[in-house]
């Protein structure tokens, strides 16, 4: 098996929920070494009891990997620590005298009490990457109000311009902005560790859930910065492009993106009316999108009339992008995201069906691919393993 991008990474994982888990699975698929902390007395990450749906056991009974923890703890070593406790703290410094890189997820402030936060760490391990994520930052008026996505989605703006028009703001369906943020912190870390490789000196980093959220507004943002008016919601509609958008043809919806005015026209073509690529009002991007509202209830009542498999057919022959609406199901039903390997199995003999399918990793390198070693784990199950390889009894994994 070919040598992980991270072979040889160490990370203590702080962290739980969502944000800071995608992260080091993310680091952790890479080839990274990844412990995760659990605390005894929760019965570990919070997302453990986030369900149904739960893997079940041998015995049918569930167990403690739910769906959403599932989602986000391959690849990972869990050691059930106190850490409020003086014997759970000596662990985790000797865990992080071994590591490269630290994720956290603790309100602001909050690991200080157990001698575990950023300026107590390097102190003593002045090489370490240590990446905080909170709801607000270290920083600002707001630095101490917990972070979760909704609140994120909610205060950072994304929610106002998702939705129908006239309907209510609408989060994303998934937890967008968490994700998002774990992905910030993992090309943070990586870039925080190419400067440790130059200098030896590692560093903080202070990443807020709400900070990731602001950043991927990204050109309605601008736009809203560039013009100093409001950004309205329209539904599946696109700010500056048009049409772009999901249309209701007879047995479902379809999703059209006519991306310049030489798609456009082809696209009039399939409709049989070509008058629509010559009329002066819908000839161009610019007159489309000001004249929106006329054109588009035209479009409307032509593409209801035939099916979603008439549309993409027609179109696809003529190159305007176009596509499916597909259900969750229908995604892992395809042809497409098994040639992409995006669906995987991971084995487990105390799991009723022998293992647990996992969304697989979108990274495809040519000469360090990702690699999924290790299922997520039950609660504390590489307990012993950790402190043995802490002892010098044997190496991890």
């Amino acid at each position: 098996m070919a040598v992980g991008a991270l072979d040889g990474l160490v990370v203590l994982d702080l962290s739980r929920i969502l944000a800071g888990p995608t992260c080091t699975q993310l680091l952790g698929d890479l080839g990274a070494t990844v412990i995760k902390i659990e605390n005894p007395a929760t019965r570990g990450d919070d997302t453990r009891e986030w369900g149904p749906p739960f893997a079940l056991g041998r015995d049918g009974r569930p167990t403690d990997l739910s769906s959403y923890f599932m989602s986000a703890n391959r690849n990972k070593y869990s050691v059930a620590v106190d850490i409020a406790t003086p014997e759970g703290q000596a662990t985790v410094r000797a865990i992080a005298a071994r590591a490269d890189v630290v994720v956290e997820n603790f309100k602001p402030g909050g690991l200080a009490k157990y001698g575990l936060d950023h300026q107590s760490l390097r102190a003593a391990f002045p090489r370490l990457v240590y990446c905080s994520i909170s709801g607000y930052g270290q920083t600002g008026p707001n630095r101490e109000k917990p972070g979760y996505d909704l609140m994120a989605q909610g205060f950072g703006g994304i929610m106002s311009l998702t939705g129908e028009p006239e309907g209510e703001p609408m989060k994303v369906g998934v937890g967008i902005a968490d994700v998002m943020c774990g992905m910030y912190a993992a090309v943070g870390i990586l870039a925080a560790l190419r400067h440790r490789d130059r200098t030896g000196e590692g560093q903080h980093i202070d990443l807020a859930l709400v900070d990731s959220q602001v950043a991927w507004l990204i050109n309605e943002g601008v736009a809203h910065l560039t013009t100093g008016r409001p950004r309205p919601r329209r539904g599946n509609q696109h700010a500056t492009i048009v049409p772009y958008q999901a249309f209701r043809a007879a047995d479902g919806h379809v999703l059209v993106a006519v991306g310049n005015d030489s798609q456009y026209r082809r696209f009039c073509d399939f409709l049989g009316r070509p008058d629509l690529a010559e009329d002066p009002a819908f000839a161009t991007n610019p007159a489309r999108l000001e004249n929106r509202d006329r054109l588009i209830p035209i479009l409307e009542g032509l593409i209801s009339r035939m099916t979603r498999a008439e549309v993409i057919a027609g179109l696809e022959a003529r190159k305007v992008p176009v596509g499916p609406v597909n259900t969750v199901e229908e995604v892992f039903a395809s042809e497409q995201v098994a040639a992409r390997e995006m669906r995987i199995d991971m084995p487990r003999d105390d799991i009723d069906r022998g293992g647990v399918e996992l969304i697989g990793n979108p990274l495809k390198f040519s000469a360090t691919p990702v690699a999924y070693r290790k299922p997520p784990p039950h609660f504390g199950e590489d307990t012993q393993a950790v402190l043995d390889w802490l002892a010098g009894r044997g190496p991890l994994g």
